[in-house]
């Protein structure tokens, strides 16, 4: 990571906290994903810091950190626990949008921020095994109904990362007398809500995104805080390609210490003499420096960002390149340490594994290119 993009104070304070931890959280990491569970103690220190409120305006007691700073700081964080990073940062995303855009009723907001300084942990729950990925707008089949009180929301929402560290959730559900889709917020200790504790994927393990099981879940009229909006370019969401730059990082970081060590006795010196494993160093790196770039330059766009300035693409795109570049990362760092890359016991299996997750976060591939072809050609 070049030091000359870290710039700001806050960027410069996370990264000297996070250097004091690195090798802390990544002992944890991989029995945390071999045993599938979650980072606990990570996430009890990002709070007891003050981490959780990098995103929270300084208006309403946070840190006030742009979408530029989250990049940059979930970057350097995801090389250290890409599981820890993408479970944070989902929190950090969503405190982000929430507050730049006014999504919630101003005595909503001012309330829940106040929830947030003292250490609360919020995520969308959004997706349905029946639905797939909520971006291709499948209606939802958990349903709100309304009654005296408020509204009884039934249904179960997947890929609820972090869901036993939440303290709160944003669910959609479709509400029956309106007949859109809506969005209630829900405390953790609601009666009826339930976690499943079925998370067992071959990636992301440590997030432990189980489902959320909602059974006859009262929510109050006040509760009910979002419909759906017109779309507008959110940066927040660049914190999912951060920690997977983050990984890609950390991949290469570790062929690279393993090139300048290993040395078998069938050749004088190390393998990091090789052409090959230099052809595959130099490989490395220039897609780390294209991906950077590109996905530092997009956030930093945000910080100018007006109407007139289209920077949805940029924001799509660098997903996509992110993964995509960062797959071969991980790939050309397996192939310089061989064989040995598979051993469970060394951390690139892991790192070829929560990568390979990175794809099945939003915004899907197939959509991103129909959604830049379509401002190109003028479809929408």
């Amino acid at each position: 990571m070049e030091s000359f993009l870290i710039h700001t104070d806050i960027q410069k304070k996370w990264i000297r906290k996070f250097k004091k931890i690195e090798s802390e959280f990544k002992a944890r990491a991989a029995e945390n994903d071999i045993q599938s569970r979650f980072p606990y103690e990570n996430i009890e220190w990002l709070i007891k810091e003050g981490y959780t409120k990098l995103t929270l305006p300084v208006e309403y007691g946070g840190e006030g950190a742009t979408i530029e700073d989250m990049v940059i700081l979930q970057s350097y964080l995801g090389a250290i626990d890409g599981a820890t990073a993408l479970s944070i940062g989902w929190h950090l995303s969503v405190i982000g949008q929430l507050y730049e855009q006014h999504m919630w009723t101003p005595s909503m907001l001012d309330s829940f921020a106040k929830e947030v300084v003292h250490g609360a942990l919020i995520n969308r729950a959004v997706s349905e095994a029946e639905t797939g990925s909520p971006t291709r707008g499948g209606r939802p089949s958990t349903h709100a109904v309304k009654v005296e009180n408020g509204y009884v929301i039934n249904g179960v929402k997947t890929f609820t990362s972090m869901s036993k560290a939440l303290t709160h959730y944003i669910v959609a559900a479709f509400v029956e007398d309106i007949q859109e889709v809506g969005f209630f917020l829900i405390p953790r200790e609601s009666k009826g809500l339930e976690i499943a504790d079925n998370w067992n994927m071959l990636g992301m393990r440590a997030t432990e995104s189980h489902d959320l099981v909602l059974n006859d879940v009262i929510v109050p009229f006040e509760n009910f805080v979002e419909t759906k909006h017109k779309p507008q370019p959110n940066g927040w969401i660049l914190h999912i390609p951060s920690v997977y730059l983050g990984i890609a990082q950390a991949a290469r970081d570790y062929a690279i210490e393993f090139a300048k060590t290993h040395s078998p006795n069938s050749i004088d010196g190390t393998i990091a003499t090789l052409p090959t494993v230099q052809q595959n160093v130099g490989k490395m790196e220039s897609l780390l420096l294209s991906a950077r770039h590109f996905l530092w330059s997009t956030a930093r766009g945000y910080n100018q960002y007006n109407e007139t300035l289209n920077i949805w693409n940029e924001t799509s795109a660098s997903k996509i390149l992110v993964m995509n570049q960062g797959l071969e990362v991980v790939d050309l760092a397996m192939r310089i340490v061989g064989a040995k890359s598979l051993e469970m016991d060394r951390p690139l299996q892991r790192y070829y594994r929560n990568m390979r997750a990175g794809l099945h976060n939003p915004p899907m591939e197939d959509a991103a290119y129909t959604n830049i072809a379509k401002s190109i050609t003028d479809t929408f």
